[in-house]
């Protein structure tokens, strides 16, 4: 089939649609895309697969795409990410090279390109910056409206206000992200921002039923979600994040049930734990009827938007605030090392995680990368052996040796007289075992 563009591949291919599921690493597996179309999603995204694995490997293609649909599972866009160089919002200041990668994706792919972003602080750059990404080829831009310093504590709001100046500038549809908790924030943020669709990625995580407007019972969406696994399997660290998700709030109270949960090395264990903060809930329900509720949260069993803390009012750690380290710079204060590094330091004492004293690695020419400091041609060592291999060339400092392996691999044949090429046959003589054996196989 032809491939469409901008407001026809919309309209035909993705079917029109305006309640979206966001690519989430490890957390948009089939099972789960499959749940959120249940209730109300119309369009869903592949977890970020790593490209250069999903390029050279054919297993990798098969395990994560291939076996990771079927035909309820559409439409459906598939993700890349790149884990090491550049990749994602960081390369938002380098717009000549992004226009090249899209431009070549846009021409050499048999379907359309999409893209999805971070703004700038200044809404003029933010339109200015999608209407390169359309000029060079994407045919349906998303705008998460945060910066891509807006993140954990310092997420804030979501800026509807560049999303909607995005909208007004383009000729392709736009997907809004941000501040999506509840299908009145959909219906509103379609209303504001004139967006074709709205993608959700938290919102969706602690409620599957976003797009329904209901907010169920937890345990009847784990459950139903636990059944769809054991039809579709996944890994389990991805059927314990998503339980974690949805029980969040009532994991606050019954935090013993918390540590059960990460423990449980099997899906009927984690499906145990699920039971039993079920029966709680049903107790304390029990409990309450005719009672007043109490508490900040008085209906935890219940699916609900998480309202990320922000900072402390009054403190240092306000929105757009400096590092948590550079304030302890400043006051003359230590870091404070999170587990992880502790247990790096108890197993090497020498070890330092201060930034300052890390080593400053040389980039690869091609693709960014730290490339090999004796490389001949100044390359990472990926890059470097498509080059050697390509021009038959050596490159010591990286153990690659492609010249001299064909050096020996000739000297080696010129010294066996038993594999040279046979002469020909005298007239009237037998053609020989070669010349019988082609007659054979004819």
């Amino acid at each position: 089939m032809p491939k469409l563009q901008g407001f026809e591949f919309w309209s035909r291919t993705l079917r029109g649609a305006r309640h979206v599921v966001a690519p989430m690493v490890d957390q948009s597996e089939l099972a789960w895309r499959l749940l959120s179309r249940r209730h109300g999603a119309q369009l869903c995204y592949t977890p970020m697969l790593h490209a250069q694995v999903f390029v050279r490997d054919a297993n990798y293609r098969k395990e994560n795409l291939y076996c990771e649909v079927c035909p309820e599972d559409r439409p459906l866009i598939v993700q890349m990410i790149a884990k090491r160089g550049h990749y994602g919002a960081f390369l938002q200041d380098e717009w000549d090279l992004l226009q090249r990668m899209i431009l070549l994706a846009h021409e050499k792919l048999s379907v359309p390109v999409t893209c999805k972003i971070r703004v700038f602080p200044e809404i003029d750059k933010t339109v200015r910056y999608a209407q390169m990404l359309e000029k060079a080829g994407c045919q349906l831009l998303t705008v998460h409206g945060r910066t891509k310093e807006q993140k954990g504590p310092l997420s804030g709001a979501a800026s509807w206000e560049h999303i909607k100046a995005v909208r007004k500038a383009v000729a392709i549809p736009v997907f809004a992200n941000g501040n999506i908790q509840c299908l009145q924030d959909v219906e509103r943020c379609l209303r504001d921002t004139g967006v074709q669709g709205v993608m959700s990625a938290e919102g969706n995580l602690h409620n599957p039923a976003l797009f329904e407007g209901r907010s169920p019972a937890v345990w009847e969406l784990a459950e139903e979600y636990l059944d769809i696994v054991r039809e579709h399997p996944c890994p389990l660290s991805y059927v314990r994040a998503h339980l974690f998700k949805l029980w969040h709030h009532t994991l606050q109270v019954h935090q013993e049930l918390r540590e059960e949960l990460a423990k449980v090395k099997t899906l009927e264990g984690i499906a145990a734990v699920s039971q039993e903060l079920k029966l709680r809930c049903q107790e304390e329900i029990s409990r309450q009827e005719g009672a007043k509720p109490t508490g900040d949260l008085p209906f935890h069993w219940i699916c609900q938007p998480y309202i990320r803390p922000g900072p402390r009012e009054g403190s240092k750690e306000k929105a757009g605030a400096r590092s948590k380290r550079a304030l302890e710079e400043e006051e003359g204060g230590t870091e404070v090392l999170s587990k992880n590094k502790q247990k790096k330091q108890l197993r090497n004492p020498h070890k330092t995680f201060d930034p300052s004293l890390k080593p400053k690695y040389a980039k690869c020419d091609q693709c960014g990368n730290p490339k090999g400091n004796r490389c001949v041609f100044s390359l990472c060592r990926g890059c470097c052996k498509k080059r050697a291999s390509k021009e038959t060339a050596d490159c010591p400092g990286h153990g690659l040796l492609f010249k001299t392996k064909l050096e020996k691999s000739l000297a080696w044949k010129e010294a066996q007289p038993e594999l040279q090429e046979p002469q020909p046959a005298a007239p009237g003589t037998p053609g020989g075992f070669s010349e019988v054996m082609g007659s054979a196989l004819a």
